[in-house]
């Protein structure tokens, strides 16, 4: 078939630097797989067709043979009517030759037509065998295109991925994290800056308050009492 050889040049042509990606392959076997199916159902229409034929043939060569016999009882009968002086023997000698002659050609038309159906019948096989070949294919072909369908997710995948790799400059990014860990060191200077600002920006008063700083001296005598009460109790 045109349709399949059309559809292993496919793996060729997947192989040929011409084709950039896989989606030609892709569209190419959707196409085939279409004009397959199409095929597929003009085969079955033809085989319907053909199959109808024998089945008339049959009953026409079935309807021959039962002609036959009918005109053999005939014949007989007319043999018998001019014996028996029922009809004039002439009369009756010349029909049963005819109905004999009839009988001859109903059982040659109906060799002719078991012959026409065995035929037919031999084409109905033939025919049977190309659409199951037929089937078979295109569950075969529709097999590979979810494979290509599914290589095709991946390439892509991997070819955004390449992409993005190499947009990528190592020589920016390590100048951008430099930049970044300069302005970081910068500010942890600033921050101490500010602190020793603030601690020379003390006034007398909190560093005396702070050097005579009792809270803890007082802290202490209050608990001592606390203590000489429980005693006392």
């Amino acid at each position: 078939m045109n349709i399949i050889k059309r559809l292993f040049r496919i793996g060729k042509a997947e192989a040929h630097s011409a084709i950039g990606s896989l989606e030609d392959p892709i569209k190419m076997t959707e196409q085939g797989i279409r004009e397959m199916k199409e095929q597929l159902d003009q085969s079955i229409q033809a085989l319907a067709q053909v199959k109808a034929l024998s089945i008339r043939r049959k009953n026409e060569q079935e309807a021959l043979v039962n002609q036959s016999s009918d005109y053999q009882n005939k014949a007989m009968l007319l043999v018998q009517k001019g014996i028996k002086e029922e009809m004039p023997i002439e009369d009756a000698d010349r029909l049963a030759k005819e109905a004999l002659k009839k009988k001859e050609q109903s059982l040659l038309d109906a060799q002719i037509a078991e012959g026409e159906r065995q035929k037919l019948e031999s084409d109905v096989e033939k025919m049977q065998i190309n659409i199951n070949t037929l089937k078979s294919t295109i569950s075969k072909w529709e097999g590979e295109l979810k494979t290509l369908r599914a290589r095709v997710q991946v390439s892509k995948a991997t070819q955004d991925i390449n992409k993005k790799m190499t947009q990528i400059d190592s020589d920016s990014t390590i100048s951008m994290l430099e930049k970044m860990k300069d302005k970081v060191l910068q500010q942890e200077a600033l921050a101490d800056a500010y602190s020793h600002i603030a601690d020379a920006s003390k006034s007398i008063d909190q560093e005396i308050n702070a050097a005579v700083d009792t809270s803890d001296a007082h802290a202490e005598s209050e608990l001592q009492k606390l203590k000489e009460q429980f005693n006392a109790n």
